[in-house]
């Protein structure tokens, strides 16, 4: 903490009950036995002043050691003295304070605490957030004096919470019964746990029903915050299949290619947005919060050439013959894999976050949107929304609907089908390249990074309809917020077997798909 944070806090300590921390308060704090210890600085936090703050500050920082007997605040190789300020020079015979992890822990604690009274509305916001759970009645004082001149209401409640936390310890049963009822209303989950450690111990029959009462109304809070994050984490879970299955949905649904290199495809656009970000922190060290913006078209452009290289060189020639065309591909991502490899390497990369992305929306008090999540999220409505009007409302996209529904006729009229093949793969593989830009900014960018992704996307176009948008849409999404709901009852793998066995089931009862491809062709 800043100095002047110190001091601002100090001046508004005074106002309260602050008192001038003794030689005898530090050493106890400082060179103390166990339990001691804590017990002496929470006794010097209930009323701090500008010293006190100080010397616990330089304690959290390992700043203060021991010179004969008594503790000092090594500020530039001097010795300055925590009670009355006078320097002197800071002998080699200093010995280190030692802190435990508990120390640690209440040190940090003490400093939320007195964070409280800061000027500042974010410190103030985070004090309390990291108070939550870790208050006891020793803080009283100072969660009082923070409640009554706190003026933002949300921080307002939240204090309330926490000196109802506070009075839960205490020996009165008056003040642990109007306390557990006011927990009724926490949203955190640090409150359920409170609330069980409470139930433990507590003896009065009054109390202990109040707690019963309080937790159960945290649990049910909690559990619409359980529900609404699998919601979201299916959501962007769909959000990053539709990605990867767009491209797909056009690449299969016009040419019938079962494209194995469809993963790797997305890993050079992720490997793209590694390079832009290099360039920008060597180049552009000032703009690295754009790099992303950048990365975008270069990771579509990448992709999309590669793919149109791999069509015009080898796709090309085995249409009609899907077989020949899957085994072509698997042997086009090993390439592509090791050619990855040789140039960056077999580790994975890091690719950062701009601080834009970093954070996130706190909701309830167990449901927090990631920045990063929400911002794939509204990208993948965007290039649908792109993807649909190219195909919908283009001259391009009409020979590609023209081309997917007839060949043959496609081809009657005019359309050069074998340039519609090449534009419709390059835009089906930048397509995969911005879903490896989006997947850069949630997990690690490597060489398998396709292959995690390749057969869930087979499954979303063949769910949702070969070749159809909607359907690819609804797959997504529907497959996404199933596994995560799954994978909350029966874990990670029973949760992908279940999925498979419905999407078996639904295609042997619907093979056409959740939407049928129109057309004569598919008619016929």
């Amino acid at each position: 903490m800043p100095i002047r944070n110190i001091f601002a806090i100090a001046i508004l300590l005074i106002a309260g009950h602050a008192y001038s921390i003794t030689a005898e308060a530090t050493k106890a704090i400082a060179i103390g036995e166990g339990d001691a210890r804590i017990e002496a600085l929470r006794a010097a936090v209930a009323g701090a002043d500008e010293k006190t703050v100080a010397f616990i500050q330089a304690l959290a920082e390992d700043a203060v050691k021991v010179v004969d007997g008594k503790p000092v605040i090594v500020k530039d190789d001097q010795a300055v003295d925590p009670v009355t300020g006078t320097q002197s020079p800071l002998p080699d015979t200093a010995e280190d304070v030692m802190n435990n992890n508990r120390m640690r822990g209440e040190l940090d604690s003490a400093l939320a605490a007195l964070k409280l009274l800061s000027p500042d509305v974010a410190v103030r916001r985070e004090a309390v957030k990291t108070l939550q759970g870790e208050v006891d009645e020793s803080k009283l004082p100072l969660l009082d004096q923070a409640f009554a001149q706190e003026t933002v209401p949300d921080i307002k409640e939240r204090l309330g919470l926490l000196r109802a936390a506070a009075l839960l310890g205490s020996a009165d049963p008056a003040k642990r019964l109007a306390a557990a009822k006011l927990l009724a209303d926490s949203p955190q989950a640090a409150t359920k746990t409170l609330l069980i450690e409470r139930l433990q111990i507590e003896q009065d029959p009054g109390v202990k029903g109040a707690l019963h009462f309080s937790l159960h109304q945290v649990e049910s809070r909690l559990a619409w915050g359980d529900r609404l994050g699998a919601i979201f984490s299916g959501i962007s879970l769909g959000s990053i299949l539709l990605l990867v299955a767009l491209g797909l949905a056009i690449t299969y649904g016009l040419m019938g290619v079962i494209n194995m290199a469809h993963g790797e495809l997305m890993m050079i656009g992720a490997y793209a947005t590694y390079v832009v970000q290099g360039l920008f922190q060597k180049y552009l060290p000032g703009a690295f919060d754009w790099y992303l913006l950048a990365s975008v078209p270069v990771a579509f452009l990448a992709s999309a050439l590669v793919g149109a290289a791999l069509e015009r060189s080898v796709i090309r020639f085995l249409y009609g013959r899907p077989l020949e065309t899957l085994l072509a591909t698997w042997g086009i991502s090993l390439v592509l894999m090791q050619g990855v490899r040789t140039l960056f390497g077999a580790q994975n990369v890091g690719v950062e976050n701009p601080s834009w992305m970093s954070g996130g929306v706190q909701v309830l008090g167990n449901l927090s949107l990631p920045y990063n999540r929400l911002v794939i999220v509204g990208f993948a409505i965007a290039v649908l929304v792109g993807v649909w009007f190219l195909i919908e409302k283009t001259r391009l996209g009409l020979f590609v609907r023209g081309v997917t529904q007839n060949r043959p006729i496609a081809a009657c009229m005019g359309v050069n089908t074998a340039r519609i093949d090449t534009y419709a793969f390059a835009l089906g593989s930048g397509i995969a390249g911005l879903a490896g830009c989006a997947l850069s900014q949630v997990g690690n960018v490597g060489p398998d990074l396709g292959q995690g992704y390749i057969v869930d996307s087979f499954m979303v176009v063949v769910l949702g309809g070969v070749g159809q948008l909607a359907g690819t849409v609804y797959a997504a999404l529907g497959l996404g917020v199933l596994n995560k709901f799954l994978e909350g009852w029966t874990g990670a793998v029973l949760a992908k077997i279940a999925v498979l066995v419905f999407i078996i089931i639904f295609i042997q009862k619907r093979p056409q798909g959740i939407f049928a491809m129109k057309g004569r062709s598919a008619e016929a």
